[in-house]
């Protein structure tokens, strides 16, 4: 892991897996952990959880929710070309540095 802490994705972005259980899935990033180079992906490395039950959840019973993965599994999809791809810093009019799509050229960072 780098000493920068930095991920290639953010949270609201689309990405597919590349590797494991869940390889070729889709889903949408819905939490970045970047101490840790994790990402939590919408429908993705589902896991069980067995939960006693209490006062906040008086049923209990088995939890399935979404466990993190490793970054470097996901590859980012181009919200313009529809494609996954690879990203490059690119420098806007604004003087602002910027995710851009390799493939196509879009700016991947519309009004962030």
């Amino acid at each position: 892991m780098s000493e920068t802490n930095k991920l290639h994705v953010k949270k609201g972005d689309t990405v597919v897996i590349l590797s494991g259980k869940d390889k070729g899935k889709k889903g949408k990033i819905i939490e970045a952990l970047p101490k840790k180079g994790k990402i939590v992906v919408e429908g993705v490395n589902k896991v069980k959880r067995h939960a006693k039950p209490t006062q906040k959840s008086p049923q209990g019973g088995i939890l399935v929710k979404e466990a993190p993965l490793c970054s470097a599994k996901a590859m980012l999809i181009c919200p313009a070309c529809d494609k996954p791809t690879r990203i490059k810093k690119s420098v806007l009019a604004s003087g602002k540095i910027a995710r851009a799509c390799k493939k196509c050229g879009e700016v991947v960072d519309k009004d962030k």
